[in-house]
């Protein structure tokens, strides 16, 4: 059994610390805890990943604190006009944030920053801090004995990921709800204050460009959950949000989070895990509508996925013209070179089937049905 109080003070016997800054992390973690003892059907090893996991981020979570509270003037530096780059997830959101990294005015939350944060890299240091070259070496052992899982999503040590893991210190993100089958975490998630969650956000992402700053642009599928708290916290935010046939988004998003599950649990329904990804992006698409009904159609730039596939400098572009920023000759050289050095599958065939979750193309069309006439969705009906 997991229990909170043992997380919390593994976390404190790594450190030497104690301060975790916001009590408001408390309730997900317990929320998490007790969802994980009573539902998660986690195996022996399993759950030995999952506590070690815990108190990682809790450890982490207490050198962000100890850091900031050394470096006060972190928190006065601004974060202007940021980028969120989000949509249903396997919606083209990795190949987007791959192109806009590309921008060398750019910076980006990168993989290895996100388990690994203080300190922050040495000013120029991104691409070669020691912590990035050990991620790599781990990530490439990864992809030895879990090819299926980089064929279905890979990031390098120093490429963007997703920033709900600027969350999950908070214990209020998405990427518990997608590693475990926890319904009654979600049920809490889904109805938490997102506030506070993307405040230690912002301190996180105040502290990582002290040495190495430039426009933030951000990447999370599942930003549609909290676009009010998001913007809250920053309220001069850039957003964007890809689209694609939600056929083959479910499809793809039930095999990948199937077989995350099946990394902690020996017992994971992927009929369940149809049902979860359906409720989520149904609450996803209807949080979506209320924020355009609320700000208006322009506050959020949207890409197809099939443009964005078929043509994807030429869609940076689009963007980069929405927000009125320049897009120079050495932008759009740099996105194409990513797009010639990285061809779709270079990782591996991402194979899917919606029959495997209990569904099929007709029923997902009918489900989905007014979010594909509202933007306008290019289907395979």
């Amino acid at each position: 059994m997991l229990n909170s109080e043992t997380l919390l003070a593994a976390a404190r016997e790594q450190t030497g610390l104690a301060d975790f800054g916001d009590p408001f992390f408390r309730t997900g973690l317990d929320e998490l805890v007790d969802a994980l003892n009573r539902e998660g059907k986690l195996s022996e090893a399993g759950e030995g990943r999952v506590a070690a996991s815990i108190a990682a981020t809790l450890a982490q979570r207490l050198q962000v604190e100890d850091y900031l509270k050394a470096n006060p003037a972190l928190l006065d530096a601004p974060i202007a006009k940021p980028t969120f780059l989000f949509g249903l997830p396997r919606t083209g959101t990795t190949l987007a944030i791959n192109l806009l990294s590309a921008d060398p005015t750019r910076r980006v939350f990168m993989r290895w920053e996100a388990f690994a944060t203080v300190p922050p890299a040495a000013p120029g240091a991104l691409h070669t801090d020691p912590r990035c070259i050990a991620e790599q070496a781990r990530l490439d052992g990864t992809r030895q004995y879990m090819p299926h899982i980089a064929a279905m999503h890979w990031e390098n040590a120093d490429s963007s990921t997703e920033c709900q893991f600027a969350m999950s210190p908070s214990f209020c993100s998405q990427v518990y709800e997608s590693q475990y089958d926890i319904p009654s975490y979600s049920d809490w998630f889904h109805k938490a204050d997102y506030v506070p969650a993307f405040r230690y956000h912002k301190r996180l992402m105040q502290l990582l460009q002290g040495n190495n700053g430039g426009h933030w642009t951000f990447k999370n599928p599942w930003h549609p959950l909290y676009l009010d708290a998001l913007t809250t916290v920053y309220p001069d935010a850039q957003l964007i949000m890809t689209h694609r046939d939600p056929a083959d988004v479910v499809a793809s998003a039930c095999s990948l989070i199937f077989a995350v599950r099946k990394m902690f649990s020996d017992n994971v329904d992927p009929i369940a895990c149809g049902r979860a990804q359906l409720r989520t992006f149904d609450l996803m698409i209807e949080r979506v509508k209320a924020f355009e009904d609320k700000h208006g159609a322009g506050a959020i730039h949207h890409i197809e996925y099939k443009d964005l596939v078929s043509q994807p400098v030429a869609q940076m572009e689009k963007a980069y013209a929405h927000f009125g920023t320049a897009f120079t000759d050495e932008t759009r050289a740099a996105m194409q070179a990513v797009i010639d050095e990285n061809p779709q599958g270079k990782h591996g065939k991402h194979e899917y089937r919606l029959e495997d979750y209990g569904l099929t193309r007709g029923q997902v069309y009918d489900h989905f049905a007014d979010y594909i006439d509202r933007y306008n969705i290019v289907t395979k009906r």
